[in-house]
């Protein structure tokens, strides 16, 4: 079990990205929408916590001044080993700021940080399908630069238990 930090979108980003989870399902690409427990929401990982006290995370990222919305400008599609597919969100100096402020915050209370979200190695990514096979890239290539560049308005963060998707959401975007 794994509980994320994440940045969630506001309606309008999260139904575009959702239909673009439908678009690629369609055509028989699996994403989010169909992955583990199938609770899965846009969202963007600032860290992914292998170990942690919930309550001590929660209760230190409540500390972090409000970052208030952020926009994201997604324009490039990535892809990590194993099959994971993305959207690239530039990674600008307020969001990569951010994104260090939340991991110093998380691990100063102990939690132990996951190796792919140390600030410096961390890739910001939104992610389209969690298992592509390698003869699926050029129709999910195909789709995906139909709709970029895409602006995404994030609107709210939360803890998100990466096993059961469930969601803790919090009072500030960090």
């Amino acid at each position: 079990m794994a509980l994320a930090v994440c940045l969630v979108f506001d309606a309008a980003a999260r139904r575009a990205l959702q239909q673009l989870w439908a678009r690629l399902e369609d055509l028989g690409v699996p994403t989010l929408l169909t992955h583990t427990h199938v609770r899965h929401v846009p969202h963007l990982s600032y860290a992914v916590l292998r170990s942690y006290d919930v309550e001590d995370v929660t209760a230190a990222l409540a500390t972090l001044p409000d970052g208030g919305p952020l926009t994201l400008y997604s324009d490039a599609l990535g892809a990590f080993r194993r099959g994971r597919v993305w959207l690239s969100p530039a990674p600008t100096a307020d969001l990569l700021r951010r994104q260090q402020r939340v991991v110093d915050t998380v691990t100063a209370v102990g939690a132990d940080l996951h190796k792919h979200y140390r600030p410096g190695v961390w890739t910001p990514h939104l992610t389209l399908s969690p298992r592509a096979r390698l003869e699926d890239l050029p129709r999910v290539a195909a789709v995906v630069y139909d709709v970029l560049p895409l602006e995404t308005v994030v609107s709210g963060a939360a803890l998100i238990d990466t096993t059961t998707g469930e969601r803790r959401p919090l009072r500030r975007v960090p």
